[in-house]
């Protein structure tokens, strides 16, 4: 593999890196800022974390103002007013310059603002440039010492004419105590002489072996000689060199292309993310174990929530229960009135009453009585076969107030049992509680309200219209039977009187005897036909009692989720919040530990970065 081959391999590998790295950084950015009791340092760590991956490599220039700081920079872009210049403090504010398609500054709100320059430099590296480090603009000062810690190389810039002043030296050496590479570049090095700059140079570094104990990287500088190099839009490569810019350019592919430069650029953000994500997930779990008692609420009260609702279903099921004992008393009453009627003792005198209907006597006898007199009725009355219906408004009126009693009850506990619970919560969780804890202003009745008028119609049924029915078909039997014994004894009497029966000859005994038969067959089927009426009359008195609990249990079932949903909606803050919790912190988890082999993944790319293969070069 060629060098060039390598370089642009390499080059796309390391960018294909950090841009993962920033996605990854990115995606905990979402995740970190909700998570309990996780320190906003952590946070800032992340973002300086951001800021290293954002960048291929960042070169920072410091130094004291008008040191020509922004002037270098403008001199290696060869774009003299890309960067603010002058004899005053004109730079406030940290200035990122960095590769752009179209030149461009965003002024942020913050304390950092970047300019986008399309410069083939910019692909590989990001300048900065700072305020200067006087103590006297204190502000420049701590903001250039705060950003210092991003940087991955420092160049101290001083002026050919001011080397080594005390107050150098001071920068020279809290530079070092940040633990970053320092090259000290000595800026308006064509002021001086060939001879007075090799002097200069030599002087700087007596003066940093005698007062830091080591000697730096120097570089002596022209940005007037550089800008004159680029001014006609062509490089002259002699100026070029004259300016001792190249230098700077030469220490950036030397350093970029080093595999294990890219390496610690690209684990510096990583080992950042590790160690963050590690606590994140700490602090994660530490919050799980205390939710898992918050958890032991919500269980809690679903239990209660349960209880409650089998308590209530009990009260619907004994009023059902009440209820349809009344209708099963009804129908046993029923058949004992009927099978008074019906019975052999009583064939004759039912059959006589069909006798007078069927001479019009009996009709005429029910147009002048009250309904309430009919036969039937007053068979029915005997039996007190009505009773149990009418007691059943007052079986089915207990149900309403005894459900509005207990739901009153219940969701007073439960807003004691809630509000104790939520005061005990810690501080952080309890400010995250939605809602008010507290009773409904006013109770829905209408459930149970509006089926009073469907029972009462069902109630009237079972007490007139079934009567009237049991009693026209009471009137029918005996009717036929009044008919069917008339036309027996006619014929009888027919024969008789007509000297057909011959009584002296025993076949006519044997016709008589078929026709007294025929006679009593007609009473003896009374009772049969008592059955036939009973057995219909008690499938018609179930059938309505089937439709009356039917009716009675829709209203109650919605009764008693008007009355469950009261209590849930009582205890819904407390347990929206542990659901939120629960929820929040299972994704948490699951977002963190997903970031984390992200990282094991990534970091293993890292250690794989430029070195040889069994095939040749790894990315």
């Amino acid at each position: 593999m060629t060098s060039d081959n390598r370089e642009t391999r390499l080059a796309a590998t390391y960018e294909a890196l950090r841009r993962r790295e920033y996605d990854l950084i990115s995606e905990m950015l979402e995740v970190l800022p909700r998570i309990d009791h996780l320190g906003e340092e952590r946070i800032a760590q992340v973002r300086d974390a951001r800021f290293h991956a954002d960048h291929p490599f960042l070169m920072v220039f410091v130094g004291p103002f008008s040191s020509g700081k922004s002037s270098l920079i403008n001199a290696l872009m060869g774009e003299p007013a890309l960067l603010r210049v002058g004899p005053t403090p004109t730079t406030d504010r940290i200035q990122i310059l960095r590769y752009g398609d179209e030149p461009q500054r965003m002024d942020s709100g913050g304390e950092v603002d970047t300019v986008f320059y399309p410069s083939p430099l910019l692909k590989k590296v990001s300048f900065v440039d700072t305020p200067g480090l006087e103590s006297v603009f204190q502000k420049h000062e701590e903001t250039t010492r705060r950003f210092l810690h991003r940087s991955d190389v420092v160049l101290l810039v001083m002026l050919a004419t001011q080397v080594m002043t005390s107050r150098n030296v001071e920068y020279m050496q809290q530079l070092r105590e940040y633990g970053k590479k320092v090259i000290l570049v000595i800026n308006q090095a064509d002021l001086v002489s060939t001879e007075d700059a090799a002097t200069v140079r030599t002087y700087v570094l007596e003066q940093s072996q005698d007062k830091l104990g080591f000697q730096p990287e120097v570089w002596l500088l022209s940005a007037r000689k550089g800008l004159a190099a680029r001014s006609s839009g062509q490089v002259n490569e002699e100026q070029w060199r004259e300016s001792g810019l190249h230098q700077i350019e030469e220490y950036i592919d030397r350093q970029l292309d080093d595999a294990e430069r890219m390496r610690q650029k690209l684990q510096t953000p990583l080992q950042i993310l590790q160690n963050v994500n590690r606590a994140a997930l700490d602090v994660v779990k530490s919050n799980q174990a205390v939710l898992d008692q918050y958890q032991g609420i919500a269980d809690n009260v679903q239990a209660q929530l349960t209880s409650f609702k089998r308590e209530q279903d009990k009260i619907v099921r004994e009023t059902l229960d009440l209820a349809g004992a009344k209708f099963d008393e009804t129908g046993k009453r029923s058949r004992e009135a009927l099978r008074d009627i019906f019975q052999l003792s009583h064939a004759v005198g039912s059959v006589w009453r069909g006798f007078w209907q069927l001479i019009g006597i009996g009709r005429l006898f029910r147009r002048r009585s009250a309904k309430a007199h009919t036969f039937t009725r007053l068979a029915f009355e005997k039996h007190k076969v009505f009773e149990p219906i009418r007691e059943l408004p007052a079986v089915t009126d207990r149900l309403a107030p005894r459900l509005e009693g207990k739901d009153m009850q219940d969701v007073d506990d439960l807003v004691g049992y809630s509000q104790r619970e939520v005061n005990a919560l810690p501080p952080n969780i309890r400010g995250k509680v939605i809602g008010a804890i507290q009773p409904p202003a006013q109770y829905d009745r209408s459930a149970l309200q509006a089926v009073r008028a469907d029972l009462e119609r069902i109630e009237g049924e079972a007490l007139e219209v079934e009567t009237d029915r049991v009693d026209g078909s009471l009137r029918n039997v005996l009717f036929m039977a009044a008919v069917w014994e008339v036309l027996m004894i006619v014929v009888l009497i027919i024969l008789v009187a007509g000297g057909v029966l011959d009584f002296n000859q025993g076949s006519a005994i044997v016709v008589f005897l078929i026709m007294v038969g025929l006679i009593a067959l007609g009473l003896l089927a009374m009772p049969i036909a008592g059955r036939v009426l009973q057995a219909g009359h008690y499938n018609r008195l179930m059938t309505l009692r089937a439709r009356y609990l039917d009716a009675l249990t829709t209203a109650a079932d919605k009764q008693v989720e008007y009355g469950m949903q009261l209590r849930r909606d009582v205890v819904a803050p407390l347990t929206r919040l542990v659901e939120a919790q629960t929820q929040l912190q299972t994704e948490q988890l699951n977002r963190l530990q997903r970031a984390q082999n992200e990282i094991n993944a990534v970091e293993a790319e890292i250690a794989r970065l430029g070195k040889r293969g069994l095939f040749g070069l790894r990315g």
